[in-house]
């Protein structure tokens, strides 16, 4: 089958881009699972911190890839929550020990890091692990949902708001455009604020219903009782805790942060950004209940996907445009006859 893998660690600098083009084996399905004919895979920048480093494979080479959608092709022994030609979605959470923290149990295996993913024609993964796709979305429109969806509706429970509170989203790629949506869903009294360095993006914030979009640094109408932080920096840290009101919660939705600004840490002020009970909380990885729960939630709130679709052989352009910002919306590498 057709695949790109990672074989080496390192930037995206390199000619060619990271990833390589190759034919490799089928896999088969282990007891448990189920083997996927892969329609669809988005691009994630989680891809760009296993690529880098910040997150690096347990073993090389590797196929990345967590926002996969497809066909069950076949079942392994002792399955019998699918049927062959199934249409099932896999996220960042490969297997785990299925307890209520299993996204930071010591048996957390990420997909496209710790197992092969979904850049290839096929992938395999637990039943248990796999989720039926509502028919509201088509495949392309699906698969961000599985990574970008999942975890931005785990970051927004994290976020324990209530209805009418004011929500900051700072940061407008894959994730965030579709927790605006989702927040203006479940919080129809919340205004929603949105942080974000690309007038492009914030002018899609808008259209996509935010009550205020700015730059970083910009002050908002009000004060936010939570923040909601995909990017992969510190200054949007800093940035969201100056704009939090007292006992509000910044939520820091990535899992890595890049090097290059960490010394504006140095400027942290207890005064400005901590104290009056301000909290900070991260998120890590993803339950398979927040997949499960988060999908017929998506298809009740009918939320509108923007995708940009490439073949799975162009996944490096891709990653590249991820790096540079040059995205409304989420990546889709569209793999397979379907």
């Amino acid at each position: 089958m057709r695949a790109m893998v990672l074989q080496t660690l390192g930037g995206l600098d390199e000619p060619g881009g990271p990833l390589d083009l190759v034919d490799v084996a089928r896999p088969e399905p282990a007891v448990g699972e189920i083997l996927i004919e892969v329609s669809a895979c988005g691009v994630c920048h989680t891809e760009l911190d296993i690529i880098e480093g910040r997150t690096p494979p347990p073993r090389l080479p590797i196929i990345p890839g967590h926002e996969i959608v497809g066909r069950v092709a076949e079942l392994g022994s002792g399955v019998s929550r699918f049927s062959v030609g199934d249409r099932v979605g896999v996220g960042w959470i490969h297997s785990s020990d299925g307890s209520e923290h299993e996204n930071v149990s010591r048996s957390f295996r990420a997909t496209g890091r710790d197992a092969d993913g979904g850049y290839a024609e096929f992938t395999t993964v637990p039943a248990d692990y796999a989720y039926p796709i509502p028919e509201a979305f088509d495949d392309v429109t699906a698969a961000p949902l599985l990574c970008a969806g999942g975890v931005g509706y785990r970051a927004l429970r994290l976020a324990k708001l209530e209805d009418g509170e004011v929500l900051g989203l700072t940061g407008f790629g894959g994730s965030g455009h579709l927790v605006l949506q989702l927040a203006r869903h479940l919080y129809p009294s919340s205004p929603v604020y949105v942080f974000a360095r690309s007038p492009r993006e914030r002018a899609f914030a808008l259209e996509l219903g935010a009550a205020w979009s700015g730059d970083t640094l910009d002050d908002p109408p009000q004060l936010a009782h939570a923040i909601i932080d995909t990017t992969p920096v510190w200054k949007t840290v800093l940035a969201a805790l100056e704009r939090l009101r007292p006992a509000g919660r910044l939520v820091i939705n990535a899992i890595r942060k890049e090097d290059a600004d960490r010394d504006l840490l140095a400027g942290l002020r207890y005064e400005d950004h901590l104290w009056l009970e301000k909290e900070v909380k991260t998120v890590a990885n993803v339950t398979h209940r927040d997949i499960g729960e988060f999908l017929p939630v998506a298809a009740q709130a009918a939320l509108r996907v923007e995708t940009t679709c490439l073949p799975l052989e162009r996944a490096n352009e891709a990653l590249q445009a991820l790096r540079e910002g040059h995205l409304r919306g989420a990546y889709v590498l569209k793999i397979g006859r379907r």
